[in-house]
């Protein structure tokens, strides 16, 4: 039986990591026999029941220690992981894992990560250092594998795939269409719909106030039905509520808590998402949806470059005429957009299949 420990942001109620899990999960156990998987996780019982594994908690390092030493890989899989704008400390907290797997002899595998920002001349040290000693990378843009290179990493190969969650299937709309009639949307209406997938930023007023007035000229004028959809549960939602009150009309605002499978449902009955949360992007970009990207990370320039598109701006730059703009150009084209969306990423998941391939050799190499 090949043992597999997966580390990374699992367990949060964030709807893009958990994605992540959910696609390296359903690719291992497609491609690889008689698997035992083992994920770190802030909440091993419900990742246990929603994936389907096993699961210990990600801050015991005794029960870490044990699952690495057991096991045939290591993967420290998805998402940006390796960074440190959002945290001084996790960085360090996946490096200490990775080491770990390294001085147990293991072997281990960077999976589709997005590297990056890493600002700190000790971390960049650090980085270099441990990824030095791993056995296989895989990156999910060009950008992070430069990004590694210029840090000095050098000795294992890097390879360029595609974020995990591209992996992910499509679902049938019709399941969605009746989640958002739970949160308000009259059914029978006919009317196309529009979404946005926001992040409560530093200065929130200003971002809010122009999220309000599109979503309300979106409503006069181009007689659609509006819906704010949060990607991660508990920052969204509050940005949410500030917004719902300073709109003058009616919107939808998903309020509970859904799967990955449901939000890819809700996704689907878009017309056009306008998105700030990367994997508010990615969902879209799988159920063939036009989008909108706004940047407030690299990470969301990297995906829309994949596309062949670029963001409208960066979050703090974004002002209500160029955001109107580009609403209208982007409906003006909704059906050719869709054909270029599925053109590249037919050509993201091919590139994404790489991964079961080296997981594979991996594998072998360690006699499993």
């Amino acid at each position: 039986m090949a043992k597999i420990v997966i580390s990374g942001y699992y367990g949060f109620n964030n709807i893009g990591d958990e994605s992540i899990l959910t696609s390296i999960v359903n690719s291992l156990k497609q491609h690889i026999e008689n698997i035992e998987i083992t994920v770190l996780s802030v909440n091993p019982q419900g990742t246990e029941k929603k994936h389907r594994v096993k699961a210990i908690n990600r801050k015991n390092i005794l029960q870490i220690f044990r699952a690495i030493k057991h096991c045939d890989l290591l993967i420290s899989g998805g998402g940006s992981l390796l960074q440190d704008v959002t945290s001084g400390k996790s960085i360090s907290y996946y490096l200490g894992v990775i080491m770990m797997g390294i001085f147990l002899g293991k072997k281990v595998m960077i999976y589709s990560q997005g590297i990056g920002p890493v600002n700190r001349t000790y971390n960049r040290l650090l980085v270099k250092y441990v990824l030095n000693q791993v056995h296989c990378i895989t990156v999910r843009d060009e950008k992070s594998k430069d990004e590694l290179q210029r840090m000095g990493v050098n000795i294992p190969p890097i390879y360029v795939t595609a974020d995990p969650v591209i992996g992910l299937e499509k679902v049938s709309p019709e399941l969605g269409r009746k989640l958002l009639g739970t949160e308000g949307l009259d059914e029978k209406s006919g009317r196309p719909l529009v979404g946005f997938a926001i992040r409560g930023w530093k200065k929130n007023d200003r971002l809010k106030a122009i999220l309000a007035k599109a979503a309300d000229r979106l409503i006069e004028e181009f007689h659609v039905d509006v819906v704010f959809i949060p990607f991660h549960y508990g920052e969204d939602i509050k940005f949410m509520e500030e917004i719902e009150k300073d709109m003058k009309h009616k919107a939808i605002f998903v309020k509970h808590k859904y799967d990955v499978h449901e939000m890819l449902g809700i996704t689907g009955n878009l017309d056009l998402l306008i998105g700030v949360r990367l994997h508010s992007l990615i969902f879209a970009a799988i159920m063939n949806v036009p989008i909108i990207g706004i940047s407030y990370d690299p990470k969301n320039d990297s995906f829309m470059e994949s596309l062949g598109q670029k963001c409208l701006c960066n979050v703090e730059d974004l002002t209500y005429e160029d955001l109107l703009i580009e609403i209208e150009r982007k409906w003006i084209c909704r059906q050719e957009e869709k054909e270029i969306l599925e053109k590249h990423m037919d050509n993201l998941k091919e590139r994404l299949s790489l991964n079961e391939k080296l997981v594979q050799d991996l594998l072998l190499q360690g006699g499993v």
